[in-house]
């Protein structure tokens, strides 16, 4: 007998190879009928990480379990993973001799890289393979898992001539390679997967793309197919409505109608123009958290947008970021090497190496509006939210180890506020953590590592945040506190990070003179509550969908005349509300009123104001707030303290 240890604390005894499906069963046949995967911790896993099992996986020592259903992130990763395997399924049955790449589930849904040989896929193509996944589906298909050896998985594949297959299992060790077989189709896959085909209720294939195999544009282009399933055709019908509207969302569509920004072929992918509205935007935003950071006591710093190479080989960012940066710039000098800056933070570390610091001046906050470089593959880049050269609100904060809490704290405060004020009221704070079994991919001691998590930890559960941990997701100097936002959309965005670092301090040999007289190693806590200018823009737009809240809109009032015989009665209401810092516009261009009340809409401007005879002769202005609403004619005085009230009670 084997003993489960269950969420709540209890334990029941079952015979040892029990799967979680009979676990379930235990409870209640409806809880079987809903769970669909399993996250087991078996009494000899030291790390407590624990393991997702197919819901037939036998287990076969003591364990602590966690049964998965439809809500959970981890079921709704086996779902989609599953998916793709029956797509797959059905895509061979249709175009017989193909070949397929990798499968996995993805964010929202799943894709498949196949290649085709010499079949070109088209839109017009998914509605059938979309039906043969439903027909298989209903045949419920059992997902079997069967343990190979290396030998019998290399022959397999070779006898099927899937190269692609053979490379991945080239790169396997003996013994840990399994394969997975759902009606006639057998797929080299780890897992886990459902129990069988028939929850995968309704399917939509979304779209087609190009991907070069294991991303190396010198390798084979395959055809990617995006698609997403559900257990219940109502929420793929839902999902469905989120997507149109979504697309109505679009930031860069929004950027567009608003005369945001723009990009250039000419300047160069991902490099976005910010055009005077946007750059005016802009403006307001850093204007917003400049004031906050002044309150705090933050110290604007300006550095220069590259730097010697040495300075990234000191701080480790060429070793971790080097292959994601551009390419290095020679200089007429022999051997001098310079970067386009991927960071911020090694330019910090040496402002403040640039004079001696006692333990008295500590805190030193460092903020700067600096703009950093990296170079994303053309696939990768998406309007604002993925660009090669982006401007992080940083700040780096140089503390002594009994002011970490305190500062760390005061970030998070920093940070609910930022979200207060922009409406962002559905957020949750993602520990990221290293991950103990792969520590090459960090830098620094156990024991700095060990007393950051703890800091991290400790000012998180005093600031009552909702938290999850997630390992293996830190920074390669640190561990980080990511803020997750949900939109308007429920679509999740990281947006906020604040990180605690031991290392770079000391790759730096930073110090300060301590009260004893010695020398110390400050610690350095990074922060950006925005996290980039460009995403956080994109984010913002897509949540509001361009009603950006009147402070921070580029244009706030409108105002249209009737006719040309009232410009001159609209430009003096528009001087009066600049002369209130409201920032208005006249439109008297020679189009039709209904024309130019239309594009005031669609610009997304808070307050549209039609002046003609009646408001020229009692000093008023007849006002509309944006969607339609009629506020009626009002004295242009009070409209004008209306406009600013409204401003003032936002920033509260």
């Amino acid at each position: 007998m084997i003993r489960i240890t269950f969420p709540d604390g209890s334990v029941k005894s079952f015979e040892a190879g029990v799967t979680a499906y009979d676990i379930a069963m235990s409870i209640s046949p409806r809880l079987a009928g809903d769970v669909l995967a399993a996250t087991v911790i078996p009494a000899s896993d030291a790390t407590g990480k624990g393991t997702i099992y197919d819901l037939t996986r036998p287990i076969d020592e003591d364990a602590s379990i966690r049964l998965h259903k439809w809500e959970d992130p981890e079921a709704k990763k086996v779902f989609w993973h599953s998916s793709s395997h029956l797509m797959a399924e059905a895509l061979e049955a249709l175009y017989p001799g193909i070949k397929f790449g990798i499968g996995p589930a993805i964010e929202n849904g799943f894709y498949y890289d196949v290649d085709f040989g010499g079949h070109q896929l088209t839109e017009s193509e998914l509605k059938a393979i979309e039906d043969k996944m439903l027909e298989l589906a209903r045949r419920k298909e059992s997902f079997v898992r069967t343990e190979v050896s290396k030998e019998d998985a290399l022959r397999n594949f070779t006898e099927k001539g899937d190269e692609y297959k053979c490379e991945l299992i080239g790169e396997l060790e003996d013994g840990t390679i399994t394969f997975y077989q759902n009606g006639d189709f057998t797929d080299l896959c780890r897992g886990p997967h459902l129990k069988d085909t028939s929850v995968i209720k309704a399917v939509k294939l979304l779209s087609i793309a190009a991907a070069y195999w294991r991303g190396d544009e010198k390798r084979h282009m395959l055809t990617r197919i995006y698609g997403i399933s559900f257990p219940k055709k109502s929420m793929l019908d839902e999902y469905l409505a989120m997507l149109e509207e979504a697309k109505k969302r679009d930031h860069r569509k929004i950027g567009k109608e608003m005369e945001l920004f723009t990009f250039s072929q000419k300047v160069g992918a991902g490099l976005p123009l910010w055009l005077p509205k946007g750059a005016d935007l802009r403006f307001r935003l850093e204007l917003f958290l400049r004031k906050i950071q002044q309150k705090y006591g933050y110290l604007p710093v300006v550095t220069p947008h590259i730097g010697n190479k040495e300075l990234y080989v000191t701080s480790g960012h060429w070793e971790h970021y080097g292959s994601d940066s551009f390419r290095p710039i020679t200089t007429p000098q022999e051997g001098e090497e310079y970067l386009l800056k991927p960071m911020n933070c090694p330019h910090h570390c040496e402002i403040y190496r640039s004079k001696p610091r006692s333990y008295k001046d500590l805190p030193i906050r460092l903020a700067e509006f600096g703009t950093v470089y990296r170079y994303e593959q053309s696939g990768e880049l998406h309007g604002l939210t993925r660009v090669r050269s982006f401007t992080q609100d940083d700040a780096h904060l140089f503390v002594r180890p009994d002011q970490i809490k305190e500062e760390f704290e005061k970030v998070i405060d920093i940070i609910l506020y930022v979200f207060k004020t922009l409406d962002f009221k559905n957020y949750k704070a993602q520990v990221s953590l290293r991950d103990p079994e792969n520590k090459t991919k960090y830098i620094g001691s156990d024991e700095n590592w060990a007393k950051a998590e703890a800091a991290i930890q400790e000012a998180a559960a005093e600031k009552g945040l909702p938290t999850v941990v997630e390992t293996g997701e830190a920074a390669f100097y640190g561990p980080k506190l990511d803020f997750m936002v949900k939109d308007a959309l429920g679509r999740e965005w990281q947006l906020g990070t604040i990180q605690v670092d031991y290392n770079l301090p000391e790759r730096f040999g930073l110090e300060y003179i301590g009260s004893d007289g010695q020398k110390h190693r400050p610690v350095m806590i990074h922060r950006a509550p925005f996290g980039s200018m460009e995403r956080f823009v994109a984010v913002l737009l897509e949540h509001t969908a361009g009603k950006l809240p009147l402070w921070l809109t580029p244009d706030q009032v409108n105002i249209v005349p009737v006719s040309e015989k009232f410009s001159d009665y609209a430009k003096k209401v528009c001087e009066f509300l600049n002369n209130y810092e409201i920032r208005a516009s006249v439109d008297d261009r020679n189009e039709t009123l209904g024309k130019r009340i239309r594009e005031s809409e669609l610009k997304r401007i808070p307050f549209l104001v039609i002046v003609g005879e009646k408001e020229e002769s009692e000093g008023s202005v007849s006002v509309r707030r944006q969607g339609g609403i009629d506020q009626g004619s009002m004295p242009l005085k009070d409209f004008a303290e209306l406009v600013a009230g409204e401003v003032k009670a936002q920033l509260a």
